[in-house]
């Protein structure tokens, strides 16, 4: 094949390759801080290899889940704050892993943009290596797309993959175990986490406020900085418990908040049954039904209300339980209980 004089090259269709390079160098260090027993979390190869058997495994179950963070890309986009989007995209999928009692070995996310902004790029993947180490996987790889007209102008959207592994029995929830009378631990939340960034962008459009204008229900903050506080990751502190066999259940309060998550995690005839004078939501949600005038059936249904994630144990395990969330520096208290239908 012969070279054309003047001949079209990728660059000026809008795919810069020398980008991609540079971003791939800048994140090799950002991967390779996140190694862990069964891997070493090179970047380059087809495919990442993970050792299970080095990870301390012999009879695993494998669990994968993926996901994204939604519309709150938007928030970080017109903000200019990429840093923490990256630790959201983490522990949406990495929670997910938990519920079911898996730790989580590996992530890949992938990356898709019109035009690769490499120092951008690079705070949103500094954002996945630090959430990763806060759960534990490490970062393998991933894949960044350049399609220019795919996106507009400074637009990227993110994927996040992740697996784990849970020992053959340890899988939750233990459906056969509940009963009711068991208690549900709720473990608070940062704030909305990843969902409903649709529903809070139509309220900050109506409240007037910019985002670089003070919050209104957080100190020294920006409204921008407030609503991108990341969603908390919390594998360091629950699957110990998991582990140990102190949970009957667990529900990662995602989409779908308070009213469809935690059923996810009871057996048939029982349902949870929450005290909703348990507890005080953060004020960012008495800001959204305030200047909103979103209902409290709606904000259940939409937002975690303050519970982040929830745990369902035998009474009996319930002052160890509060004991050890709180040690690992959790927020965690009893907010309900499993009911008979």
């Amino acid at each position: 094949m012969t070279d054309r004089p003047n001949g079209l090259t990728y660059a000026q269709t809008g795919v810069d390759i020398d980008a991609g390079a540079a971003l791939v160098e800048q994140i090799k260090p950002l991967a390779h801080a996140t190694r862990r027993a069964g891997a070493d979390a090179s970047l380059g190869g087809f495919g990442a290899i993970f050792d299970l058997k080095a990870a301390g495994y012999v009879d695993p179950l494998l669990i994968s889940t993926t996901d994204g963070v939604g519309t709150k890309l938007k928030v970080a986009i017109e903000t200019g704050l990429h840093d923490t989007v990256g630790v959201d995209l983490v522990a949406m999928c990495a929670n997910d892993l938990l519920a079911q009692g898996a730790e989580p070995l590996l992530f890949l996310d992938y990356f898709a943009t019109g035009r690769l902004d490499v120092e951008s790029a690079a705070r949103v993947v500094a954002g996945i290596a630090v959430g990763c180490r806060l759960a534990g996987a490490a970062l393998v790889g991933g894949e960044t797309a350049e399609m220019p007209g795919m996106y507009g102008a400074g637009d990227y959207d993110l994927a996040g993959f992740c697996v784990g592994a849970v020992d053959r029995g340890g899988v939750l929830p233990k459906l056969e175990t509940q009963q009711a009378g068991d208690v549900m631990i709720a473990l608070g939340s940062s704030g909305p986490h990843s969902n409903g960034y649709s529903l809070i962008r139509r309220v900050v459009e109506r409240s007037g406020l910019g985002w670089n204008s003070p919050s209104p229900f957080s100190a020294n903050e920006t409204l921008g900085e407030a609503l991108m506080t990341p969603t908390r990751i919390y594998v360091a502190a629950v699957l110990p418990l998991a582990k140990e066999g102190l949970l009957k259940g667990a529900a990662h309060i995602t989409g779908g908040g308070l009213v469809e998550n935690p059923p996810r995690a009871v057996a048939n005839g029982l349902t949870p049954r929450f005290d909703w004078n348990a507890w005080t939501a953060a004020p960012v949600f008495a800001w959204l039904q305030a200047v909103g005038g979103v209902a409290e059936a709606e904000l259940r249904r939409t937002f975690n209300c303050g519970i982040g994630f929830l745990l369902i144990a035998s009474p009996r395990n319930a002052p160890t339980l509060l004991a050890r969330l709180l040690d690992a520096g959790e927020t965690a208290f009893v907010c309900g209980e499993l009911s008979a239908i």
